[in-house]
């Protein structure tokens, strides 16, 4: 029974690194994780953007980039929790830095949150190249009675195996702690000497943010933050009265109940 477990294991092991190989990453930047097919799929058409168009994040800009320059030139680093509000730019600074970073060896992988069971069977295939890999995992949260964090919080943290040394991970969320936390989680938390000490539950959810040693938080931009979006994704475009063109951007953000660069996006689309 045994030797049949560990043969089928292996023929799947086999299977995937086969699927696997095909991509040869002195030509592709970018791949993405295709669960169907349980096989990497290069990204031939990637939605790459100029890192100079992300506006209103310039500290979260300057703090990423400082950390992935230390990842490139295999200096100290750490992995990145990007969270907060929604639109405000979080996925678009991975699209960017891809953009400014590649030709110095950088690479994207993308893995939806459900198949992060395949994720060290990834790491494991990518730990010997000769690339910078991030692997980037946007929307990430659980919900209660999820397990597959486990596998993320391996790959983060290594486990009798050191994690890989050429990939770094990269999330986006809109909770900090990713995991949601029940009031009942904290019954048991005490208070010694003046400190909190968390319960066993909400200490398990912690220790999965925890591992992300870089966490940058993005909140709604300001109403002129706004209007600079704006007026800068519509720079090509004569506008007679910004004034009351402005009014009309507002109106539409509010309609839609935030501020952000993804409305102002739809915003010049729906022009």
């Amino acid at each position: 029974m045994l030797a049949r477990a560990v043969n089928a294991h292996l023929l799947c092991v086999n299977d995937f690194r086969e699927k696997n190989m095909e991509i040869d990453w002195t030509k592709t930047i970018a791949a993405t994780w295709r669960a169907r097919q349980e096989n990497l799929r290069p990204v031939e058409d990637i939605d790459l953007m100029d890192i100079n168009r992300l506006l209103g994040i310039d500290k979260q800009k300057q703090a990423f980039c400082k950390n992935l320059e230390n990842f490139l030139e295999r200096k100290p680093n750490n992995h990145v929790l990007l969270w907060g509000a929604r639109g405000t730019g979080k996925s678009s600074l991975v699209k960017a830095a891809l953009n400014s970073y590649h030709d110095q060896g950088l690479r994207v992988i993308e893995i939806p949150k459900d198949e992060l069971k395949w994720l060290i069977d990834i790491t494991d295939e990518i730990r010997t190249l000769d690339f910078r890999f991030i692997i980037f995992c946007d929307d990430l949260s659980f919900e209660e009675g999820e397990t597959s964090y486990k596998e993320l919080k391996s790959t983060l943290q290594g486990s009798i195996e050191k994690p890989p040394e050429n990939v770094l991970i990269v999330a986006t969320s809109n909770r900090r702690h990713l995991i949601p936390e029940q009031m009942s989680d904290n019954e048991q938390s005490e208070i010694v000497n003046g400190e909190i000490h968390h319960s066993d539950t909400t200490e398990e959810k912690m220790s999965l943010s925890d591992r992300f040693g870089l966490a940058l938080s993005f909140y709604p931009v300001t109403q002129n933050e706004y209007f600079d979006i704006v007026d800068m994704l519509f720079s090509d475009i004569v506008i007679d009265n910004l004034t009351e063109f402005h009014v009309l951007a507002d109106r539409f953000a509010r309609e839609r109940g935030s501020r952000s660069g993804r409305i102002a996006q739809q915003f010049y689309n729906s022009w």
